[in-house]
């Protein structure tokens, strides 16, 4: 089996390690990757574009893609490459779905149709400025504010005051802090409890949960710093019991798996 992996990250750099154990010995490729990767992969050197890519598989004879980053996910991968070649098995979700990471506010709307447990929330877009600072004042102090679109893991900001949260609107909103994912904020309620992340491989119909981490954002040391993509991570997760897991399965995995089939999107792939 020849395997082409997508990505440049730790992420990816896991996935890379155990697909090269598979007892299958796969012949791995990694575009563009790092130098971590290089060393258990053939670095492919060429740009993130679908249609040099498509011609590397068919060249190659690549058997299965599989898509890491967001980015390439929200544009579509999935589609083109289903599309133009229906025989490659691809693991990622499709366009539409994909919007579940990539648009916060689409994600809001998914998660109160399908009665999923989420934050109250409120989204503004450019021409809302006044509005969302209004808003704030029907609130108390923390104020989460989050850049809707794809920010790399940094566009959510934890702001302790109304004045605080009043700027980095203004900044994200008025003078695009966040580029295009900050054409739309969510404003949210602050939740306070101790965080851990689940992670689902779903065909779109049924499930498989794996092992849980807790994921330290934050930059610096004592979390002083702004949210990251990942500083470190830890698994498995000593707090988390076989009850509370159950009740994550029952109240958040299958509702979105649900939802999911519901709107007949196509995810063959990882939830996060």
């Amino acid at each position: 089996m020849r395997v082409l992996l997508l990505g440049s990250g730790g992420r990816e750099h896991a996935l890379a390690h155990k697909i090269s154990q598979s007892d299958k010995n796969p012949v791995l490729y990694c575009l563009p990757g790092n130098p971590g990767i290089a060393e258990i992969a053939e670095i492919v050197d060429l740009p993130m574009d679908f249609e040099m890519i498509k011609s590397f598989i068919q060249k190659t004879e690549i058997d299965c893609l599989i898509i890491g980053p967001e980015a390439p996910l929200v544009d579509g991968i999935v589609d083109y490459f289903n599309l133009h070649l229906p025989n490659l098995k691809v693991i990622g979700p499709g366009k539409l779905a994909a919007q579940l990471e990539g648009s916060k506010s689409f994600a809001k709307a998914f998660m109160d149709k399908f009665k999923i447990p989420t934050a109250a929330y409120k989204v503004f877009n450019t021409n809302d400025l006044g509005e969302a600072i209004a808003y704030l004042d029907t609130k108390k102090a923390p104020f989460v504010l989050k850049a809707d679109g794809l920010a790399a893991g940094k566009g959510v900001l934890i702001c302790r005051s109304k004045e605080e949260a009043a700027t980095e609107l203004k900044a994200m909103l008025q003078q695009a802090k966040f580029g295009q994912a900050g054409e739309k904020v969510v404003i949210e309620s602050f939740l306070e409890g101790i965080e851990f992340s689940v992670f689902v491989l779903t065909d779109g119909k049924n499930y498989k949960i794996l092992p849980e981490a807790k994921d330290y954002k934050r930059a610096f040391e004592n979390d002083e710093g702004l949210n990251t993509g990942g500083m470190g991570a830890v698994s498995p997760v000593p707090f988390v019991t076989h009850q509370l897991m159950n009740k994550v399965i029952q109240k958040i995995v299958e509702p979105t798996v649900k939802g999911i089939q519901h709107e007949k999107m196509n995810y063959k792939g990882f939830l996060y």
